[in-house]
């Protein structure tokens, strides 16, 4: 549905990847090398799923990650997004490229929420951002580390997606063949980054690519030191997403952080980066019990969710499929893609004879690989 109401520019910015796209397919793919091992004979006529995540109460173990760019899929943007996760009681994490600004994301969002961070050249931009989340009422930050260049997404660049569009005459007769979106995009609230925009001047000197925006705005250089810095600024629940290998899982733990983001960006950045889903036991056994893990990436079942949690994550975040929902149906179609994975994943914990998401162990799942090997 997404695909059918988006010009094409727009829906493969939702849908695309880096490079080949080998990481992209690989996140979802990964998934079937796991089988869910089931118990027998226990009492599963009450399911609890709750779990705790950045220290807030959640209803399930589910979390909505950041996106960026939000209302170029719906005139009703991020609000829609958080409205659906306030209903469904799980933690909605704002992108610092979002289009709300994040007081009126808190304002209008009581539930538990995260602010996605970067680290800029400016570090003063950085300060900025968490004194307004301190005062703003978030929960916790999410610091992205896998950005230092923006990745080579060759469906935006052959499309011309940049701020504003330089379309092909390609992708303009696709935003002519769309009107139901493009009439609204043209007619509505101004498209803005409302988080940096008013201290990005760049914004203002004439169009520029989205990868030559991105890429002109993070540091290099940035470092361990500098994660440390942020954890004392914040004081607070901080994952650190892009987390992709037990050592640097901790890493982030020694330097502050509560808990790692184990994430490929989306198959967005490194392409033949692993599956966040191959990476989860290393790092649970890294870091230990305490700290959260996260598995960012190729969830699209509720029972993914459920390998991932026997494997040692603490929740999931998920992106695609709430944007896949917001295009096609907005607050609606993002409440009824949250309604299928929570009934698949607890439909997916009563036929494993698993009466609470916490007892999910190792136990629950095996790979194809160990299979043959038993046999």
């Amino acid at each position: 549905m997404a695909r059918k109401r988006l010009p094409r520019p727009i829906f493969d910015y939702i849908d695309g990847g880096a490079d080949d796209e080998v990481s992209l397919r690989r996140n979802v793919t990964a998934f079937s090398n796991y089988e869910l091992v089931p118990d027998i004979l226990n009492d599963v006529s009450a399911v609890r799923t709750g779990t705790t995540l950045f220290g807030q109460p959640s209803r399930w173990p589910l979390m909505l990650a950041p996106t960026g760019l939000t209302r170029m899929f719906h005139g009703h943007a991020e609000l829609a997004v958080a409205r659906a996760a306030a209903r469904h009681g799980i933690v909605y994490s704002l992108s610092t490229m979002g289009t709300t600004r994040l007081e009126d994301l808190a304002q209008a969002f009581a539930g538990p929420k995260v602010f996605q961070i970067y680290i800029f050249k400016d570090r003063g931009l950085t300060a900025e951002f968490v004194a307004r989340c301190r005062d703003a009422g978030f929960h916790g930050l999410a610091l992205t580390v896998d950005t230092p260049v923006a990745g080579n997404r060759e469906r935006d660049r052959r499309s011309g997606l940049s701020l504003p569009p330089k379309l092909t005459l390609k992708s303009l007769l696709s935003f002519v063949r769309h009107p139901s979106w493009s009439l609204p995009a043209l007619t509505g609230s101004r498209f803005d980054l409302a988080n940096v925009s008013h201290r990005i001047d760049a914004l203002a000197s004439g169009p520029m690519s989205l990868f030559d925006y991105i890429g002109g705005q993070f540091d290099r250089s940035v470092g361990w030191r500098d994660v440390e810095w942020l954890a004392r600024e914040w004081n607070g629940p901080l994952a650190i997403k892009g987390v992709m290998t037990p050592e640097d899982a901790r890493r982030s733990i020694a330097s502050g952080a509560t808990g790692v983001m184990v994430s490929n960006h989306g198959g967005r950045q490194l392409d033949g980066a692993p599956a966040p889903i191959d990476q989860i036991a290393a790092v649970r056994d890294a870091v230990g019990g305490g700290p959260d893990v996260i598995c960012d990436g190729g969830i699209r079942r509720g029972s993914d969710v459920a390998k991932a949690l026997a494997l040692g994550a603490t929740a999931c975040s998920i992106g695609r499929p709430y944007l896949y929902g917001l295009a096609a149906g907005g607050e609606a179609g993002v409440d009824r893609a949250l309604t299928l994975l929570t009934e698949e994943f607890e439909r997916t914990l009563t036929l494993a004879g698993v009466n609470d998401a916490a007892a999910l162990s190792r136990g629950h799942v095996r790979t194809r690989e160990n299979r043959r090997d038993m046999a």
